[in-house]
């Protein structure tokens, strides 16, 4: 299974989200208005397949220093502690789920966040 197919199906078995293009790029919603995961290949810089999830606080310093190799700040949102992921630098999908799981729950209502619990 290709990156664009597990990201996929990690991010719409979320409640209530959605994929459609934006910026050329599949991205995913939370009830259609606010994204949660991006997803892209070869662009802004990045050779391969990445994401850009926001993040909680601390966490894009945190893994930036910690692994530069696989997670890097994405421009145009890094600067509100989204966090970039190299998904061709051996990807751990159980970490890469969490991550985008963290980003869902940073956006979504409480009631859809609750959901999760």
């Amino acid at each position: 299974m290709g990156p664009l197919m597990r990201i996929r199906a990690i991010c719409l078995d979320f409640p209530e989200s959605s994929e459609r293009l934006s910026h050329g790029f599949p991205n995913f919603f939370v009830r259609t208005k606010t994204v949660f995961t991006m997803y892209s290949e070869n662009a802004y810089r990045e050779q391969g397949a990445t994401i850009w999830c926001p993040a909680p606080d601390g966490v894009q310093a945190e893994l930036v220093d910690a692994e530069p190799e696989r997670f890097f700040v994405p421009p145009y949102v890094g600067h509100r502690g989204w966090i970039g992921v190299r998904l061709d630098v051996d990807p751990d999908w159980t970490e890469i789920a969490e991550i985008i799981r963290d980003a869902y729950r940073k956006v979504a209502p409480k009631k859809l966040s609750a959901q999760l619990d």
